[in-house]
C-alpha cells in the first residue's frame, strides 16, 4: 500500500450508512482505520482485475 504522502490524493466518498457500518466492522477486524481498509479493498480489486 502506498505510504508517500506526495503520491497520496484525498477526494469525497459518499457511501450509505449501512454500507460503512459494515465496513467499519470490517477495519476494526483487521486492526486497521476505515481508510486503510478503503485502500486495501481497492489494491485488492485492481490486483485481481490485472490493472495493477
Amino acid at each position: 500500500m502506498a505510504k508517500d504522502n506526495k503520491n497520496t490524493k484525498s477526494f469525497v466518498l459518499r457511501i450509505d450508512a449501512k454500507t460503512l457500518e459494515k465496513l467499519e466492522e470490517w477495519a476494526e477486524d483487521e486492526f486497521r482505520s476505515i481508510n486503510g481498509q478503503v485502500q486495501w479493498i481497492i489494491e485488492e480489486a485492481l490486483k485481481k482485475s490485472g490493472r495493477l
